[in-house]
């Protein structure tokens, strides 16, 4: 890979890296977003499942993904994943931490999937 695209690679890292400041992707909701949602109905039973089955659907798509993507690409996935845990002075909340573990989970279950899709005799 060029130095230049290279560089224009990682410039488009971080400006993805900022929008996640930016759009409150690591910050706790505000008011005016808490009374807003606390006007939607509660999911349905039928809803959550739907949800449930959608989540696994993307996940196994992820793992497909990184078992064909190269070591680069994975260790971009883990540089995001350490983005997105809590820094010093940072409350640790559960469920970033959580999903910051998820996603080297599938940096790794794609690796591991990738190796055993290897040449067969």
């Amino acid at each position: 890979m060029s130095i230049e695209k290279d560089s224009e690679r990682r410039k488009l890292r971080q400006q993805a890296l900022a929008r996640w400041d930016n759009e409150g992707g690591s910050v706790p909701p505000s008011d005016g977003m808490s009374a807003a949602t606390s006007d939607m109905p509660p999911l349905a039973n039928a809803e959550l499942v739907q949800l449930q089955v959608r989540v696994i659907a993307l996940e196994n798509l992820v793992i497909a993904l990184l078992a064909e993507a190269s070591d680069e690409q994975r260790e971009l996935v883990r540089d995001m994943a350490t983005y997105i845990s809590p820094r010093p002075g940072y409350t640790r909340h559960p469920l970033t931490l959580h999903a910051a573990a998820q996603m080297l989970h599938l940096a790794d279950r794609g690796r591991h999937f990738g190796d055993l899709d290897g040449p067969q005799s």
